[in-house]
């Protein structure tokens, strides 16, 4: 793990041959949003733990003249839904109720790069080095044989995950070589009939087949209704530049809050890693919280107050209710999830920031059909409380965790990040922005630093704050004395979520990069 750094284009991804793939793109002149397709694809065949074609992505657009769009890659929720008893199933067929959109994004980002930035790869040849890494095999990550190890005792409940990614039963060698060849056939159907026959086509057919043979409520026209949306992005001062996020139903609008929120403190006579750095940090992050939790859904079937939120009289009035010597309790509902985060940055100026992901690692746990698809369960974020904003409904979009984000100065993107861990991305983001923006430190050492997680993790359920014990005790027991309930997390811990990020010198156009340590990920310049 290093940092890279380039003046002729970068790619971060979480895993090195996805990054080798988008860097190929921009070698040979393609530009950042054809670099983060392959890369895109790519990750959806070696990372299948966190993402993939049955799954949602997210995009932030930047052009060389400042322009700045958003793709929102949401499945809306199936039109004939069942009837749940209690909550909704997290894993199985019953939790397959949303379609996945990741493909679309893919779609508009590529229509977009051949219509305004003279795109020049051809779509099958960006499919391609996924194609080959599905065909012909590659190297276990240790992400996966990380998240096969952790989930081996519910096996019985992932029958086709356990059955297609374990070998003979037991997690797989470091190194050893994965083939998908369902998945190769599946992707190279895409890439000669186009991203639409996803949804529509001969692929639409054989996806719908096999979801309705797991017992998915989707349909056919669930699929054919699925398109992602091409949005202006939420925008928010922060010191000396503005942070880009996506709207709702995402907790981008969350991350700028809190942000807001911290953008009322001189973090600079704070040092960084002390006990006043992590409770400031966390206290912004639990104000936001709440309000996410009260309002953040679907903006077509509930009030969202975006405005009031990003209000420089509201976040005054929340940055005025932080104590700096007494934690506010906290016994709010956790949200948990993965996913990945790659980013580009071309030679031409353009930049683009993106989240991929199947909501839990494996998603739903089903494969569709013979397709080697595994479905998303992001359905399962609903809430069957009809009075409840994010109420389960048909044809709606549920809540979304994913934020991937850009900082932009004097209209121009100089910071691209983004980071997998559902309820941890703002929290993260909130490490990373400030030590990235206010402490001056390069992409590496931003994202090596320890870090924070306020809430439940897979393997500790109670909604204390961990922290990573390279931080220093005496901040440890400063936080406890302020009423924070502790719990350590080893150093660089994979539960801490894979940030990556890019920065980009607005004088010289030099970019540096990093991908976390914690994870498989590499940034590569060209």
């Amino acid at each position: 793990m290093s940092l890279a750094t380039s003046t002729r284009g970068m790619v971060t991804s979480p895993h090195g041959p996805a990054t080798e793939a988008g860097l190929t793109v921009l070698a040979q002149g393609g530009n950042a949003i054809e670099a983060v397709i392959a890369t895109a694809a790519s990750l959806c065949v070696t990372y299948p733990h966190f993402c993939g074609l049955g799954g949602d992505a997210f995009m932030l657009i930047a052009d060389a003249r400042g322009q700045v769009h958003s793709l929102s890659g949401i499945g809306q929720a199936a039109q004939t839904l069942p009837t749940y008893t209690g909550s909704i199933p997290t894993r199985g067929p019953q939790a397959m109720l949303t379609s996945a959109a990741a493909v679309d994004v893919w779609a508009q980002a590529f229509a977009l790069s051949r219509d305004k930035w003279a795109g020049k790869e051809s779509w099958a040849g960006l499919l391609t080095p996924a194609i080959d890494l599905a065909r012909d095999g590659f190297a276990i990550s240790e992400s996966e044989r990380f998240w096969l190890q952790f989930r081996q005792p519910e096996a019985r409940a992932l029958p086709d995950v356990y059955g297609h990614f374990l070998v003979d039963g037991a997690v797989p060698a470091p190194q050893q070589l994965r083939h998908q060849h369902a998945l190769a056939a599946t992707l190279e159907t895409l890439a000669l009939r186009g991203p639409r026959d996803f949804y529509e086509g001969q692929l639409a057919a054989t996806i719908a087949r096999g979801l309705a043979q797991a017992g998915s409520p989707l349909t056919a026209a669930d699929l054919a209704q699925t398109h992602a949306r091409l949005e202006a992005p939420l925008q928010l001062p922060y010191r000396d530049g503005t942070l880009v996020a996506h709207r709702p139903p995402t907790q981008g609008i969350t991350t700028l809050e809190i942000m807001g929120i911290l953008d009322r403190f001189d973090l600079r006579s704070i040092p960084e890693g002390s006990a006043d750095y992590y409770h400031l940090l966390v206290e912004a992050v639990k104000r936001a919280f709440i309000d996410r939790n009260r309002f953040v859904a679907d903006p077509d079937y509930a009030d969202v107050p975006t405005e009031r939120l990003l209000s420089p009289a509201y976040l005054d009035q929340l940055a005025a209710s932080i104590r700096m010597d007494q934690a506010l309790p906290w016994p709010h509902t956790f949200q948990t999830g993965d996913t990945v985060f790659l980013a580009a940055a071309d030679r031409y100026g353009n930049a683009v920031s993106m989240l991929a992901t199947t909501y839990f690692d494996w998603g739903s746990g089903v494969l569709v059909g013979d397709t080697g698809l595994l479905w998303h369960n992001r359905g399962a974020a609903f809430s069957l409380d009809p009075q409840h904003p994010n109420g389960l409904a048909p044809g709606k979009r549920p809540f979304h965790t994913l934020n991937p984000g850009m900082y932009l100065q004097n209209g121009r993107p100089t910071l691209l990040y983004g980071t997998q861990g559902a309820d941890g991305q703002p929290q993260t983001l909130a490490a990373i922005l400030t030590r990235l923006i206010d402490y001056g430190m390069d992409p590496y050492t931003a994202l090596a630093r320890p870090r924070f997680l306020l809430g439940k993790t897979f393997s500790d359920a109670r909604d204390s704050l961990k922290l990573e014990d390279d931080v220093a005790a005496d901040v440890f027991a400063d936080l406890a004395r302020r009423g924070h309930a502790l719990s350590p997390l080893p150093a660089r811990s994979p539960l801490m979520g894979h940030p990556g990020a890019i920065r980009i010198d607005p004088a010289t156009g030099e970019m540096t990069g990093a991908h976390d340590p914690r994870s498989d990920g590499r940034a590569m310049g060209v």
